[in-house]
């Protein structure tokens, strides 16, 4: 296989932002035409947060399918999938805030603290806010290696997403088991850095 030149890459993104943009205009057709049941709010959530899990995932297999595959340009497109997990996940926030909570800021807060799946789900969404905000080039060279420690909280981020997926459901258990696996899989994958990232601190301590 060719390698991959910075024009392909273009056309990846632009791939990558006509499917989001289904995925939301889907979302938006399912609301308008009363297709999510009888309990439209469980649905729209469930459509948000499934969304948000996928591309994290999606986020998280770029870089392995870029070395495996020795497509080196292909990292660039990870911060755009990225940016749409956190998309998805602060829709997956604002459905509930806005449908369960009718926007009652201080009811959000005691649910979190109260409800660990919820604690849980706002852990994930401040790491994905936090790893948004930094995403620039700018504030990468501005904060140089912090940025990467930062940026491994991700890693956490992969692990909680499906443990509040498989918290909240009420029944379904087969696919947040999945998620998980594919989580604990991606980690595999990058044991040495997960490695370096847990031990070296500790070393260095003792």
């Amino acid at each position: 296989m060719k390698p991959l030149t910075a024009k392909h890459i273009v056309w990846v993104k632009a791939l990558i932002h006509g499917i989001s943009l289904l995925f939301f205009a889907n979302l938006v057709w399912l609301v308008l035409n009363n297709k999510f049941g009888a309990d439209p709010v469980d649905g729209i959530t469930h459509y948000t947060g499934i969304a948000a899990l996928n591309t994290l995932m999606v986020t998280m297999f770029i870089s392995p399918i870029a070395r495996y595959a020795k497509q080196g340009l292909l990292i660039r497109c990870r911060r755009v999938v990225g940016l749409y997990s956190f998309f998805w996940a602060t829709l997956h926030l604002l459905t509930y805030l806005a449908l369960d909570l009718t926007f009652s800021f201080s009811l959000l807060g005691s649910e979190i603290l109260s409800r660990p799946y919820l604690t849980v789900g706002a852990i994930c969404w401040v790491i994905l806010f936090a790893l948004t905000v930094t995403s620039t080039s700018r504030i990468q060279r501005k904060m140089g290696a912090k940025w990467q420690k930062l940026h491994h909280y991700v890693y956490l981020a992969l692990v909680l997403a499906p443990i509040h997926f498989y918290w909240s459901s009420k029944s379904e258990l087969i696919e947040p088991s999945i998620y998980f696996l594919l989580a604990i899989s991606l980690l595999a994958v990058r044991w040495k850095t997960l490695k370096r990232i847990v031990f070296r601190p500790a070393l260095k301590r003792g």
